[in-house]
Formats: structure tokens, sequence, C-alpha cells
């Protein structure tokens, strides 16, 4: 069991592993958009956002709303939210060790 739940972690995060992907989720934490709100938002042509959709909605990510002939997508659980917002603490607090390290580096030259 514990290699299975490895498994589905690995693949979630790789259907994370994207920038388009990423701000695709983040465009989506106000409400569901469209392909084309999506697109012009990230800049990037509606085939290239569908694509990067089809991959989350594959993974449980977001999922698809239809309505008439367009289909509005939003993300299936909120808390994905959050686990992007400790990525961000963790990638800043990356940063700010690197900054103290060249700080530090110019101050003993």
């Amino acid at each position: 069991m514990p290699q299975q739940i490895a498994n589905f972690k690995a693949e979630f995060f790789k259907a994370l592993a994207h920038p388009i992907r990423i701000g695709i989720l983040d465009c989506l934490r106000d409400g569901e958009k469209g392909v084309n709100e999506l697109s012009a938002t990230l800049k990037i042509e509606p085939a290239n956002v569908s694509q990067q959709l089809a991959i989350l909605r594959a993974r449980n990510i977001v999922v698809g709303r239809k309505s008439g002939s367009n289909v509005y997508y939003s993300v299936s659980d909120r808390t994905i939210f959050k686990l992007l917002d400790v990525a961000k603490n963790i990638f800043n607090n990356h940063l700010v060790g690197v900054r103290d390290m060249l700080q530090q580096m110019e101050a003993a030259s």
C-alpha cells in the first residue's frame, strides 16, 4: 500500500510540474473560467491551454462544467491552493537563503 500512495503522489506532482499548469491553477483561484478567458489571461494559445487542462483533468485536479458550447473549469479541491502557497513559501525561503549567502560572500570579499 505505501508504494501505491507514493506512486499517486508522484503522478500528482508530475501533473503540477509545468509553469502553464501552475498559471492555470492560479487563474482558477477566483473561480471557474473558460479556455478563452484562461488563454487571454495567460497570453497563451487556447490549444495549449486545452492541452494543459487535459493533463490536470486526467489527475482530477480540475473539473469541467459544460454550459451550452462552452466548458468552464474549476479546481476539484480548493486545498490545492494551500499546497501552491506552501510551495511559494518554500521557494521564497530558498531565495532568502541564497540572498543571505551572497551578502556574506560579498562582505567577506
